[in-house]
């Protein structure tokens, strides 16, 4: 605990909360009863996640207040109180409902909703209390929780280390008056590609994946408002690795589902351990059936239930399977729900999941039943593959979607750091939103660790996905960042968290090595190396500023990340220097060598200062590999690149001749009183950052909007609403122009450089983005129709892009005008290059050939 002056804890409390919730719980101004002065009321006769977070809610306010809150069963109490309670299982909530003291029509016969309220004189005694009521168990939690965070208990308080600042004047404030609710009905987490990360460190911890590791993972989800988890699964399973797993679930009433290949809650190991003998339906039936039936019979808490089948070990089915054998699976499958459960398969919920190869039988007609969840799912790369169309008939069981966090397959594992970026996880998810998929949101977030950040923002997106916005995610970020280490730097650590996703966004640090960025075109190599290095400097002296109490929770969320990451953009630059040198036979009085290597072993010195935090918590959480990968799948160790070395007297000197070769040929041509917002070209290309619109032209039904840090460059465009499409162009359509002046004629190419945003509506086409020069007639180019295409969609998920080229001819110099048209939803466009003969390869493009302010 930490202690704080009173000025700074409510500016924390304040600024911190306020723009997440409308209303504050406490306050540092005696209006209300001070926290430490009551008592905890609740029916000890309550759900069990009721007095799970209740014991919680006690721990907190005695880490906030240093005084151990009293807990009481009746309202007879001579103190205020804070009485927590579920509406329909808690005899003193229902006291005071039957005086008339709390108005719970906000919450009734919801599904986990929660009210806060401060009343007066609760029991006749002239005491007050704050009173957190839920429409159900979860609701009560959550309500619970949510207090908690606003009292300065971080969710992630245990997972991060972060500091619970000390504050034994805080009061409830009489303006207390909170009410909310979920609007995705199950949020939760899928724990997977675990070793040698986590499932290490949970063996060390607590002896593996069992009841004790699930009660510190669980805890973590209802301070998240998630309520939906996958356990993990490779060499693991929930029930059976632990008979006590089942109650923790009961105990915090986390739902329990199995992953997409995983049916009727039997973890795959299970298979192996059991002696599965064929996995496959046609010639073994029988031990499925059983198989299945088993564990069915076995899962008695609140699940939510896969069914389907893919093949052995998450692999693809046989070639040629047949739609057919598939739905009799279904069927049966259905008939052992109902038969284990008591009760009709359509009472128990389902899902199935359009993961790879099953989309496809989708896509050519096969169907469950209308009450089961249609799961969509994303590339393993964070774009979502299928949405329902608009105008698609609604399904009972609704849809939902799994995305990733983290994956391991082609075209190369990412599991080591974070590299999620939160303007892109908002960008698809609320796509995903704007389509109705609302019943289940599920993210793979593999070890947990490091992924804090985006766990963090895609479970408050997924309680209220109209609480963001592309203009407000910078916000998010603050908030966030004020949460865990306080509000001295607040802004400055967003930046470094907004600039370190964006960075490890643009490539994931597996798939990046010295021929990743040019080295000798547009300074590419340098520039973002420098980049990574500025961003890498201003964390550390922010380091070397916070209080001592946040350092461990800084380390883990910020200066690691971002100084491991920054290590090793500077350890593959110095291994580009080494290779050029080598080549064209350049001494460099720079010891490349030495360099490189003393960054592959700074390397190893930040896993273990991470592993050596807090006594060693943390020890495993970082052993990851992620240097020296040859294709898709994880070296054994980290491997020292390839270096070159040779005879000094027979090379020449790099201060005479590398300058020149890296240097950039700066040829422009800048007409004279150019206005602002428009682009001149370089040498033979004109480069244009989409956000950097000339004109943005609203269209009757839609308009282009920016979204802020989005991209690889600087920012992105798209439509909004993201549901609206248009067959053609016309003066009402949406559009953006940008003007541009050219001294080079004849034939070009016009390259857009778009985020890649899959077929999402599975026409023929794919997304469509119209295309005219000058008043030429609008080109129809289609963006992603060859996403069917293995090669193709991991070029575009190595890349995080999608380039697109459309040839013209530019018969006269001076002023064009560019125009992008909206046609699909859907569609967000990065950059624009258009260039004559070669454009020079670099993996960002050319920087923005911008006309620069006069002034």
């Amino acid at each position: 605990m930490m202690k704080k002056n009173g000025w700074l804890i409510l500016f924390i409390l304040l600024s911190g909360i306020q723009c997440l919730y409308a209303q504050s719980i406490f306050s540092n101004n005696p209006s209300g009863f001070k926290l430490s002065e009551a008592s905890i009321i609740f029916d000890s006769t309550d759900l069990e996640v009721v007095q799970t977070a209740v014991h919680l809610f006690q721990s907190d306010i005695e880490k906030v207040t240093a005084k151990k809150t009293a807990l009481k069963h009746e309202l007879n109490s001579s103190k205020p109180a804070i009485i927590i309670g579920s509406l329909d299982n808690s005899a003193v909530i229902q006291q005071l409902v039957q005086s008339k003291k709390i108005n719970t029509n906000p919450i009734n016969k919801k599904w986990e909703a929660f009210t806060i309220q401060y009343i007066k004189n609760y029991n006749n005694k002239n005491n007050d209390a704050l009173v957190i009521i839920g429409s159900d168990g979860r609701g009560t939690a959550f309500g619970v929780f949510t207090a908690s965070r606003q009292m300065g208990v971080s969710p992630w308080n245990w997972w991060a280390d972060v500091p619970v600042i000390e504050n034994p004047n805080l009061y409830v404030s009489t303006n207390a008056n909170l009410t909310d609710a979920p609007k995705v009905k199950y949020r939760g987490i899928f724990i997977n590609d675990e070793a040698p990360a986590l499932s290490n460190w949970s063996k060390e911890k607590f002896g593996g994946f069992n009841h004790k590791f699930y009660d510190k993972v669980f805890e973590l989800m209802l301070r998240l408002n998630a309520n939906y988890i996958w356990p993990a699964m490779w060499g693991s399973a929930f029930y059976d690795d632990d008979s006590l797993n089942i109650n923790i679930a009961k105990k915090y009433a986390i739902v329990i589902g199995t992953s997409h290949h995983e049916p009727l809650m039997r973890a795959h190991d299970e298979w192996r351990r059991y002696g599965g003998r064929q996995w496959n339906y046609q010639n073994n039936p029988l031990q499925l059936d059983s198989f299945w039936t088993k564990g069915m019979q076995r899962a008695t808490n609140e699940k939510i239930v896969t069914i389907g089948m893919r093949g052995d070990g998450d692999e693809p089915m046989s070639e040629g399977t047949a739609t057919a054998l598939l739905e009799t699976i279904v069927e049966k499958q259905r008939s052992i729900i109902a038969q284990t459960t008591g009760k009709p398969a359509s009472e128990t919920p389902q899902i199935w999941a359009l993961y790879k190869e099953v989309q496809d039988y989708y896509d050519k007609g096969m169907r469950v039943p209308d009450d089961v969840t249609l799961l969509i799912c994303d590339d393993n790369w964070g774009n979502i593959r299928r949405l329902p169309k608009p105008d698609e008939k609604p399904r009972k069981g609704g849809y939902g979607i799994y995305y990733h966090f983290d994956y391991v397959g082609g075209p190369r594992n990412y599991k080591w750091i974070n590299t999620n970026h939160i303007p892109r996880i908002w960008e698809q998810m609320n796509l995903a939103w704007k389509h109705n998929v609302n019943n289940l949101w599920i993210v793979n977030v593999g070890d947990i660790k490091p992924m804090e950040l985006p766990i963090s923002f895609f479970l408050e997106q997924a309680w209220n996905p109209d609480r963001f916005n592309q203009n407000n995610l910078t916000a998010f970020v603050e908030k966030w960042s004020t949460e865990q280490l306080g509000n001295k730097h607040q802004k400055s650590i967003a930046q470094i968290l907004n600039l370190y996703t964006k960075y490890n966004a643009r490539i994931t640090p597996e798939l990046l090595d010295q021929n990743t960025f040019s080295l000798t075109n547009y300074d590419e190599f340098n520039r973002v190396t420098k980049e990574y290095n500025r961003v890498k400097n201003l964390s550390d002296s922010i380091f070397n500023l916070i209080p001592t109490a946040y350092k461990n929770a800084y380390f883990q969320l910020v200066q690691y990340p971002v100084e491991a990451s920054a290590n090793l953009y500077n350890m593959y630059y110095n291994v580009a220097r080494n290779h050029f040198n080598y080549k064209h036979k350049i001494q460099s009085i720079t010891p490349y060598p030495q360099k490189v290597q003393y960054y592959f072993l700074h390397d190893a010195a930040l896993t273990n200062q991470y592993h050596e935090l807090n006594n060693g918590k943390w020890n495993h959480m970082m052993s990851q590999t992620h240097i020296g990968y040859t294709y898709w799948q994880q070296p054994e160790k980290n491997v020292m690149p390839t270096l070159y070395h040779f005879n000094a007297d027979s090379a020449k000197m790099i201060e005479k001749i590398m300058l020149p070769i890296l240097s950039i040929n700066n040829k422009k041509f800048v007409p004279k009183n150019a206005p602002e917002n428009t682009f001149f070209q370089n040498e033979n290309y004109v480069s244009i950052e989409a956000a950097s619109f000339t004109r943005n032209i609203a269209g009757k039904n839609a308009s282009y909007v920016e979204i802020p840090n989005l991209g690889k460059t600087i920012s992105a465009i798209t439509t909004h609403p993201v549901t609206i499409r248009n067959e053609k162009t016309n003066k009402e359509t949406a559009r953006v122009e940008y003007d541009f002046y050219n001294n080079t004629t004849g034939k070009a190419i016009i390259r857009i450089h778009v985020s890649p945003t899959l077929n999402l509506y599975h026409e023929k086409e794919g997304l469509q983005l119209g295309v005219s020069l000058n008043n030429e007639p609008v080109e129809f180019v289609s963006l992603n129709k060859n996403d069917g295409n293995v090669d193709t969609l991991e070029h575009w998920q190595a890349n995080s892009i999608i380039t697109r080229e459309i040839p013209v001819t530019i018969n006269k110099q001076g002023k064009q005008t560019l125009k992008l048209w909206h046609l699909s939803p859907g569609v967000v466009i990065q950059k624009i290059v258009i260039y004559w003969n070669e454009l020079k390869p670099s993996f960002l493009g050319p920087p923005e050939t911008k006309i620069q302010s006069k002034n």
